[in-house]
Order: structure tokens, then C-alpha cells, then sequence
């Protein structure tokens, strides 16, 4: 199957120089299989999920496509050259300071009175005339009279284009950080294709990310049809796939989660070739079990919890390390937590201030079948 680049032009430069993302496309045979949506490296140091794009592209070469499939790696240009020395910054938009990953807009649509107005719409024609206020939605943002922050600007030209497809994938990684997946409720069957250990099930709020800015709108309109006795199953699902740890590529690691999209794309009939998912042990947690754990003092940070394993109540999370008060008995502080927990991330200095997020953990984990 051959592909398509193109690029999408998402800003401009102090000199004029434009601001592009990479888009490489491939075409489905096949108009009613779903179409797909995939995009990496808004954060600037989450690099790995290039190489799963580089990977899966070279797989999707040798398959039967049915459905239309879009592939953005690089997608933030600015963050991904905003360096500092040997480190690249890249999560925050250097001029607002703003995550650019909560720059999605929620569309302000009135739920009730869009579907009194269409309410005599068979559920291909809702979803077709859903989808295209979406879409218009964002292009209507992008020509705000009073204009717009570049992260903003990013944000809703790639986010017109994720609203077109049906299955949106988001690449991110943590800064220290075993694989992970952030997965809807009501589309938590999903998780047992993806080649990740462990998944966080989000509800229907929005919280700026990628993935809820696709699926919240579409789920937020299911439930209230629900509510008036009209049955209407979400048609989009979005996932943000969290793919170890930033700064670092492994092609190996790539391509086993190439073959976990893969095995979920041949699941939803978008390649005609049947992948079997990988077998391996699957757990969740609800993300408001999903604790994060603040430094309770400052100092040089020895990392001791496994991440991706259990860690029984009491065990050793951290050690911190306190020179200036060397000779006493606060120089070498060990953390714990009273709760059993699987720690997922870590802050990736070693260095740290009060307050810093040192671990995120999950609580309240359970298999999923």
C-alpha cells in the first residue's frame, strides 16, 4: 500500500519561517471501514512514539488497508526544538506557559437544542452532521478576530483534523515512566489489544488532552440521548497511549507497539489481515485512583520503587538525601506509602524542590478480563 505526505501548516516563526507538521497518508479501499487518526510528539522530549509511527508505517505497507489512515509524527515543531543544553523542554509553550496538551477546546455546543433540531436524523446522518459541527467548531476558533496563542493555534489545527476520523491515537510517554494507557470508560474492552500492561479508565470530563477532546463531545451526546430513551452508542474512540519513558528511542520497543495498534486496527476491521493482540496480563485502575505523590521535603532523590510492579504498603518508595544536614538524623530520609500500590512514573530528576510530583501511582487495581 502506498502512502501520501503532505504537510500541515500549524504557525509561523518569528522570521516568517513556517511552522509544519509531517503527514503521511493511506488510503483504504473500503469507504465504511473506520478511519484513523495518529499523532506524536506534542511534547517535545516524548520522542518515542515517532519510532512507533516509523515502524507501524512500514508495517502498514505490507497490509490490505480498508480504512483511510493519517499519521503525524512530529507534531509540535516548536516544542521539539525548545532545548536547553543537552535537554529538551518541550512540554509547555515557552510564552504562556501552558501544557500543550490541554489546548484542546471543548465544543460549546447547546447538547438539548442540537438534537431537538435533529432529532428526525437517522443515526448515519446524526453522526455525519455531529461530526461536521465539530469540525467546523475548531475552524471557526481558528479565526478568532482577536487571534490566538501559538499552542492554541497548534492545538486546533491538529484537533480539526482528528475530529474527521473515527479511531484517534494520541503518542505520548512520561518522564520516567513504564507503558500505560489512558482509555474511556465506555470503551475499556479496547485496552486488551494494545500491547500495554496497564490502562487508566477516564470519565466524561474534560480535561484539555487530545483524547477527551474527541471523545467527551461524542459521549457527552450519547448520554443525553440515553437520557431521552434513544439509543446511541458512542461511534469515536480516542486513546492516549503513554510509551515508556521521553528522551530516549528504542525501535524494538517501538515495534512491539506497533503490532499492539496494529492488532487493535485489524480488530476494528480497518486492515483486512488479522493481528492477534499479544497475550499478557491487563490491569486498571479508575483515574481518580490514579494518586499523585509530592515530595514532603527537598533534597537528592534516590528512586527506588520498580515501576510497573507492586510495591506493598510500607515498602520503600524513595530515599531523599540531605547533605547540609549531614550528621544528623534527617540526612538520609526513606518515603513509603500505607497503601499498596503499582508506581507508574517518576519525576526524572534527581534533584528536587518541596511539592515536586515526585510518583504517580495506581491504587485499586484490578485485571481486566
Amino acid at each position: 500500500m502506498k502512502y501520501r505526505q503532505r504537510y500541515l501548516t500549524v504557525g509561523e516563526l518569528a522570521t516568517g519561517h513556517p511552522l509544519t507538521v509531517p503527514i503521511f497518508e493511506f488510503k483504504g479501499r473500503d469507504s465504511s471501514a473506520p478511519s484513523v487518526f495518529i499523532q506524536a510528539n506534542v511534547h517535545g522530549a516524548e520522542v518515542q512514539g515517532n519510532a512507533v509511527i516509523y515502524q507501524l508505517m512500514s508495517m502498514l505497507e505490507q497490509f490490505d488497508i480498508l480504512g483511510d489512515i493519517q499519521l503525524l509524527p512530529l507534531a509540535n515543531p516548536l516544542g521539539i526544538n525548545q532545548k536547553s543544553g543537552e535537554f529538551t523542554l518541550g512540554r509547555f509553550d515557552p510564552i504562556t506557559g501552558v501544557n500543550w496538551n490541554r489546548e484542546y477546546q471543548a465544543p460549546l455546543i447547546d447538547i438539548p437544542k442540537w438534537v431537538e433540531v435533529h432529532q428526525d436524523l437517522d443515526e448515519a446522518s446524526m453522526i455525519s452532521t455531529y461530526r461536521a459541527q465539530l469540525i467546523r467548531s475548531c475552524k471557526e476558533a481558528l479565526g478568532n478576530e482577536w487571534g490566538l496563542s501559538t499552542g492554541k493555534r497548534l492545538a486546533l489545527n491538529l484537533q480539526a483534523l482528528a475530529f474527521e476520523a473515527d479511531i484517534v491515537l494520541d503518542l505520548h510517554t512520561g518522564p520516567k515512566s513504564c507503558k500505560h494507557l489512558y482509555c474511556p470508560e465506555y470503551d475499556i474492552q479496547a485496552a486488551r489489544y494494545f500491547s500495554i500492561p496497564y490502562t487508566l479508565v477516564i470519565p466524561n470530563e474534560f480535561g484539555g488532552a487530545m483524547d477527551e477532546s474527541i471523545f467527551c463531545p461524542w459521549w457527552q451526546l450519547s448520554d443525553y440521548l440515553h437520557s431521552q430513551n434513544i439509543s446511541f452508542d458512542v461511534p469515536v474512540s480516542a486513546f492516549t497511549l503513554e510509551l515508556g519513558s521521553q528522551e530516549q528511542v528504542d525501535l524494538d520497543e517501538a515495534n512491539l507497539d506497533a503490532k499492539g495498534i496494529l492488532a487493535y486496527l485489524s480488530h476494528r476491521g480497518v486492515i483486512k489481515d488479522t493481528v492477534m493482540p499479544k497475550q499478557m496480563p491487563r490491569y486498571a485502575c479508575y483515574l481518580k485512583d490514579y494518586k499523585k505523590y509530592h515530595a514532603p521535603l527537598s533534597g537528592l532523590v534516590e528512586y527506588k520503587a520498580p515501576l510497573g510492579k507492586v510495591l506493598p504498603a510500607g515498602a520503600v518508595l524513595a530515599n531523599i538525601l540531605r547533605l547540609d544536614l549531614y550528621g544528623t538524623e534527617q540526612a538520609l530520609t526513606s518515603l513509603s506509602l500505607a497503601h499498596s500500590c503499582v508506581p507508574i512514573l517518576h519525576f526524572a530528576s534527581a534533584s528536587v524542590h518541596q511539592g515536586t510530583e515526585l510518583y504517580k501511582v495506581m491504587t485499586q487495581v484490578f485485571e481486566l478480563s
